[in-house]
């Protein structure tokens, strides 16, 4: 049999429609809007934002957001055009298998698994750092850190990680959550997303008076721009690479925040 034989649409759907195969929908307009909301507003915009900024972008990282959003807007009217065709559980693996066959529909499935496998850890290791400041470093190194990292203090003492404790919590208690059902992750989710969209518009209403025109010019980092040191010496930016400065800065900058779109 070739492995890139297409599964018949018809054949889909009435397998989708058999006995309890097919998903009960629980989730209304408001539910699938917060949970669209929830995905942007999170870790990538209030982590990834600045290592734009500073990295690549320079004031500039506003284009870097448009850029992202065009790219991902024409992602998300793909996905509309598919879910409009083939109104089934199995996303873009369905899809796929519908339109190019069973190989590529494997491989973009199990691509799925890793994208949202990585995506998860991130987000979880991001929200660990920001637990570990509010407690102002509370947390000891060795138990919010991955075995593939250390650190040396000022005392010269080395610092090896064991776990990251807070990141492997919150994942095992949001598996729970979505184990109990989707009506009570939807309700959490709604929540969280309320808290987040508050904390924006709160952040933007306090900060505006403190916005400083001086320091958006020039408005992309321009070629020719030393790197920047810390005290030891230690280079923290280089801005001589092609996607460091200029138009590259913002194109380099867009694929920073493009994960803000999608956590």
């Amino acid at each position: 049999m070739s492995l890139f034989v297409k599964k018949p649409l018809g054949q889909l759907l009435a397998q989708a429609d058999e006995g309890d195969k097919g998903l009960k929908r629980t989730l209304g307009a408001g539910n699938l809007i917060a949970l669209g909301i929830g995905a942007i507003i999170g870790a990538g915009l209030f982590v990834r934002t600045a290592a734009a900024a500073g990295q690549a972008a320079g004031p500039a990282v506003t284009i870097s957001f448009i850029v992202a959003a065009i790219g991902c807007a024409f992602a998300g009217l793909c996905y509309a055009e598919f879910a409009a065709m083939i109104p089934i559980a199995g996303s873009a693996y369905a899809y796929s298998y519908v339109t190019m066959g069973e190989l590529v529909a494997w491989i973009i499935g199990w691509a799925l698994i890793m994208e949202y496998a990585l995506g998860a850890a991130t987000v979880s290791i991001a929200w660990s750092e920001y637990l570990n400041k509010l407690l102002d470093g509370g947390i000891p190194y060795e138990w919010s850190h991955s075995p593939f990292e250390s650190f040396t203090d000022s005392a010269g003492v080395l610092h090896k990680g064991v776990i990251n404790a807070p990141a492997l919590v919150i994942l095992l208690l949001l598996t729970l959550l979505l184990i109990k059902g989707t009506q009570e992750s939807a309700m959490v989710n709604a929540v969280i997303v309320f808290i987040k969209v508050a904390i924006v518009i709160l952040f933007i209403i306090l900060g505006w008076q403190y916005i400083r025109p001086e320091n958006h010019t020039p408005y992309m980092i321009p070629e020719g721009t030393a790197a920047v040191t810390d005290s030891a010496g230690k280079v923290i930016a280089d801005y001589s690479g092609a996607f460091k400065h200029g138009w590259g800065g913002v194109l380099g900058g867009a694929a920073i925040v493009f994960f803000a779109f999608i956590g």
